[in-house]
Formats: structure tokens, sequence, C-alpha cells
């Protein structure tokens, strides 16, 4: 199965060091419906949606994000969260601090066209950013609630952006995260009038690609002819069937009818690598969280003795033994994914608030709030049908919390179905995963900040539980200008709110799901050469993959 920065897909990851602050160098059909590939032909990506193709290709909304940014729309400076924060120039050739990293400079790359043969400008960055202004929907990782305060071109080549206060971390989202769109398209029409709602249906972008054709079961790619790299993509046209189930996913994948791969694969030295051991193979990079998140605005899951009880109650080696074969291993309370973050995790308050599986706990807890085997605790919770691993998952977590007497309804929804409770907070627990980024920092202000929530039946961007805090957001918004022991500092207390408030529950350690074929590409990133992430859903590291690679051995 695949997720998505907020729901669909659980795509994207984490590394290892904090971002540069130093200027940037210039750098040089159906369900099972693939075709064959031969050399030079279609590359077929299998990654399952749970749902067909809406043909939306708004770069800003996060049900369909995946299928344009990386493809059709690209960042200003490429971060490579698997390489230390590596930075690849993009619609930029460079980037800038002021001393205090209260203002950051990019300059801006010419000659580069809009898909429909415009000239690309710096007047179109800095539209970019002040549309998000002015649309807060579309701003998914609130970069104008962090100090924010100008977006503005200077000269011919430059945007400047101003800050209140030092921005450091705010880098990640700004150069890697915020798709640029052409101001002549989207300061008019249907996106002019309300861009939040805008459906985009023919993206006009800078990328790699456009979309040549859209149906509810198949996204058709052709290599963009003006575009502004030289010779690439060497691979001309891309197909991304719809899936809405893992099997048929995985058996195009199996039989090579599918290359680039997005899921969860059972036995998968036996079922896909066996199949073709000369050009199938995988690679897991370990990435943020699969967690269970909590409504915080219902009655019963606003409850902190509840949200504590099932964490107590959860043995996660389990559920990463049914639910995933072991291929993620089960994740601590903290939400600090580790090996990866080791340094991070608060050694004494992870033992001081010791979530190791406690039934007697969890029972006492549930007792405190009101719950007992005359008046058990019934809760839902929603997941996308056909991740089966998900399922699997929930499946054992559903028969853990029986043991405490709470009976878990497990809701399979569409993909555009979950998309809209997740967004709006229709749920009692949500199954789900966020992007994170280059430090155990951004997966926590997801998860944790105000400013990516929003009331119930309005979409939050990340902060799908509506957890608000106003010492909480301080703390975020403090990072920033804090030192290295400082930020160190900051996400010990942040880890604290995790440990006592449980908004979510990580269930398990989240990894990019990669399979891929070389026997009519070549190019891929492995372990030896992390060049990305690796998963077709990864976003915008999607678009260095396609640039990559070339057909024939």
């Amino acid at each position: 199965m695949n997720s998505s920065h907020t729901s669909r897909w659980r795509r994207f990851g984490a590394t290892v060091a904090a971002l540069a602050a130093t200027a940037v160098v210039i750098a040089g059909c159906s369900s099972g419906g693939a075709s064959t590939s031969a050399a030079g032909s279609a590359l077929t990506i299998a990654n399952v949606g749970g749902a067909t193709w809406t043909c939306g290709f708004n770069p800003f909304n996060p049900a369909v994000n995946q299928e344009s940014f990386g493809f059709a729309y690209e960042p200003l400076i490429y971060v490579n969260a698997l390489k230390n924060s590596a930075q690849t120039p993009m619609l930029a050739k460079s980037a800038a601090w002021s001393a205090d990293y209260k203002t950051l400079t990019f300059t801006i790359r010419d000659g580069v066209k809009w898909s429909d043969g415009k000239p690309f400008s710096a007047a179109d960055v800095a539209f970019t950013f002040n549309l998000l202004k002015k649309h807060p929907g579309l701003d998914l990782n609130a970069i104008w609630s962090s100090g924010l305060q100008s977006v503005a071109t200077s000269g011919s080549d430059q945007v400047v952006f101003t800050f209140s206060s030092a921005a450091q971390p705010y880098f990640y989202y700004i150069a890697d995260q915020t798709p640029i769109v052409p101001e002549h398209v989207w300061s008019t029409g249907s996106a002019g009038s309300d861009p939040v709602k805008f459906n985009d249906p023919k993206p006009v972008g800078t990328g790699p690609y456009t979309v040549a054709s859209c149906s509810p079961q198949n996204i058709k790619y052709t290599a963009n002819g003006s575009y502004w790299q030289p010779g690439k993509p060497q691979v001309k046209t891309v197909d991304y069937p719809s899936y809405t189930d893992n099997s048929p996913a995985n058996q195009d994948l199996a039989s090579g009818k599918a290359q680039w791969g997005g899921q969860f694969i059972p036995s998968i030295d036996k079922y896909y690598v066996a199949k073709d051991k000369a050009n199938n193979h995988y690679w897991f990079p370990p990435t943020t969280n699969v967690n269970l998140a909590f409504n915080l605005k219902h009655d019963v899951t606003g409850k902190v003795e509840v949200r504590q009880a099932i964490a107590y109650a959860l043995n996660r080696d389990d559920i990463s033994k049914v639910g995933e074969n072991g291929y993620q291993p089960g994740a601590n309370q903290s939400g600090i994914v580790t090996p990866t973050y080791d340094s991070w995790v608060d050694k004494d308050l992870a033992s001081q608030y010791d979530y190791t599986q406690n039934l007697d706990k969890a029972k006492s807890l549930l007792a405190s709030a009101g719950y007992s085997d005359s008046n058990p605790l019934k809760l839902s919770v929603i997941t996308v049908s056909g991740y089966t691993d998900w399922d699997a998952s929930l499946g054992e977590i559903k028969q853990q919390l029986a043991k405490v007497g709470v009976e878990l309804t497990v809701q399979d929804l569409a993909g555009q179905t979950y998309d809209s409770r997740l967004y709006t907070g229709d749920f009692d627990l949500a199954y789900m995963a966020e992007t994170g980024g280059p430090a155990p920092y951004y997966e926590l202000r997801q998860l944790l900040y105000s400013g990516n929530s929003a009331p119930l039946g309005q979409n939050a961007a990340t902060n799908y539980m509506r957890f608000e805090d106003p010492s909480v957001d301080a703390l975020i918004n403090s990072y920033a200008s804090a030192s290295d022991d400082e930020q160190h500092s900051i996400v010990s207390q942040l880890q604290k709110v995790m440990l006592t408030e449980v908004p979510v529950i990580p269930t398990t350690e989240n990894v990019s799901w990669y399979q891929y074929n070389t026997k009519s590409f070549t190019g891929w990133p492995t372990k030896s050469d992390p060049y990305a992430l690796p998963a077709p859903y990864n976003v915008p590291d999607n678009e260095q993959v396609l640039l990559g690679l070339k057909p024939g051995k």
C-alpha cells in the first residue's frame, strides 16, 4: 500500500541533518491493466490510491498533488531527505540567508518556459507564495503562520522572503515543498476565482511532463517538449493506472507489467523478487510513523484517559509482525523514528512514561473515564479500502483492544471519502501518516502545530486531530531561532506532549515502499545511491527519479 503527505499515500520521510543555511550553488488504466514495457516505451507505475483517478491536478490539493507535483510542477530547490539534506537547484539557481536568518533570497533560473510556451519568471514565484497568503487553504505547510511577513521580487531574477524572526527550518517548506504555479493561469478564470477548489484538469507547469490524457483508470504523461533541462526526461511516456487494492498492483509488479511500485507486498522475496531475480528489486528506507489518530474534538476521544488507555493496550511489535510482516518496526509513543533519530530520543522521558503494553493499566484508565464491562467503550476507525497491510494492522489492533473492553469498528473507505473525512475531522480515530522532513521536528510540527489544523468541518492541512495548545505553538515557533542544544530541548518537550497528551499513537515506523524493475529502465535510486526518496508517492522526489531514469539495459 502507500500513503500521502496527508492521507492517501504513506509518502515521504526523514533524514539525518539540519538544512544547510548557506547559499546553494548551481547543479549542473484499470487495475492490472498496465502493458509490459520495452526499452524506450512507457514506464508504468503501480501505486495503490484506494480509488480511481479524479483527473484533478491542483498541486495544493493534498488529495491529488502526488499526481501533479514532480510531474508537471516543480519546486525551487530539491532537498534530499536521505542524503544529509543535499540540495539540487531546480527553478532557483541559488538561495542565500542573511546573517540573522530573517531574509531568504532566491536567484531564479532564466530560460525556463511553462508548458504552454510562456516564459517563467521571478514574478511567478512571488505570485505563488502570495497566493498562499491570500488563500490559506492552499498553504499546506502553514508557511505564512511561521513569521513570514512578505515575499517580493527584487530586480529581474530574485525573490526575497522576509521573516519577523529567524526562520532557517522553513527553508525546506519554501524551497522543496511548495510547487510553483504560473501567474497567467492562476490569476484568471476558475483558478483566479477560487484556487482552493480549482480542479486544474490541464496543468500548465515547468516540470518534465504534461498530462496527455486522463481517465478514472489511467493517467498518461508525456515528456514536456519545452522542458528546461536539455535531453531530459529520457523516459518519454509514463502510465499511472489507478488501483483500488494492493493485489492487482502487486501482480503487475511481480510480472513486470509495472516497473515502479510503492506499496506493501507480503512475503516480498517469494512473491516479487523470485519472479525475476535479475530485475525485480526493492528497498524500504525508513521515514516517519504510521499513527492511530484521535479526534480531540469529540467527547470520548477528547478524554486523555481514553487515549492513554488505548496506548497502553497496544503491543506495537505484534502490530508490526501481523500487519507489516516486520518490514516496518514497531514505533514508540514519543514519535521519534529510531534508529534514524536516536540522538533526539529523550530516554529519561521514555522511561518515565513507559508505554510497553500494560493491560491492567489500560483497564484502570478506562475505568477512571467511566467505562467497564457493563459500559464498554465503542469506537470506529477510518482507513483506506484496499490497503491490505493497514487492514491487517487494524485487525490486530482491534483484537488487542478487545482484551481491555474496547469495541473497535474498522471502516474501510474509498480514497476520496477517506480524504474528505480525515481532512474535515469526521472520525473517532483515523489510521494515517504524515510526511515528516529532515529532522523529527517536522513530523512533530505537522502533528501538533495549530496552524496546520482547522475547525471541524473545514480542511486541516496535517493536524487532523485538531490539537491546540498555545504553549506548544510557541515551542514550535521558537525552534527556528534556537541553537542545536536548544532545538534538542524543544524536541524533548514536544516528546513529552506526545507521551502525556497522546494526540496520536504511533504504531509502526513508516517506510518508503519501493519496488523497481531494471529490465527496461536503469538509473533507479538505491541504498548505495540514495539520490531521492524512492517511492512514486514521494514528492517532489518523484521528479528526481524520473529525471534519473534511462530506457534500456
